[in-house]
């Protein structure tokens, strides 16, 4: 098995990670909704008002996995928490141990940042996910349901 390296993402990973974006949704069947461009990422994770961070996976300097994560704030616990929005290993990469390393550097980062939660979504069906995600401790949060509002639905309320 080969070795791999996680890294912070630069500016210069962008159309990287805009490709790991598209080819997540496409496994998810959302490839519909995704409207994402390079300058939007480049602003959203390096402009003056970034509002996320990105790691990259590399085996044998090769693109392999993304974890994109931003924080959010609980009341509950008075602390930052962790969300990881979106975590993608390339299916040539899938395996070696890429999707666990990536997340144990995420929770490594909550813990040293003072985050009282590392949280995330995961869809329904998604079996081989869901899987991995318990057979590292994870536990789904019964008796919530994630609700957003989206699109013209979002500019009509925006308006009221």
């Amino acid at each position: 098995m080969s070795t791999f390296e996680i890294r912070s993402a630069t500016p210069a990973d962008v159309p990287q990670i805009l490709q790991f974006i598209r080819a997540l949704a496409d496994y998810e069947k959302l490839s519909h909704e995704v409207i994402a461009t390079e300058t939007m990422l480049h602003d959203g994770l390096f402009g003056s008002r970034s509002t996320a961070e990105a790691v990259l996976a590399f085996q044998a300097d090769q693109p392999a996995g993304l974890a994109l994560f931003f924080y959010s704030f609980s009341t509950f616990t008075g602390r930052p928490s962790l969300y990881l929005e979106d975590l993608y290993v390339d299916p040539a990469f899938r395996g070696h141990g890429i999707g666990r390393a990536l997340l144990v550097h995420l929770a490594k980062i909550a813990h040293e940042r003072g985050c009282g939660r590392f949280e995330w979504s995961v869809l329904d069906w998604n079996k081989p996910a869901i899987e991995f995600y318990e057979s590292l401790g994870a536990k789904p949060r019964p008796g919530w349901t994630v609700y957003q509002v989206t699109g013209e639905a979002l500019a009509r309320l925006a308006k009221e």
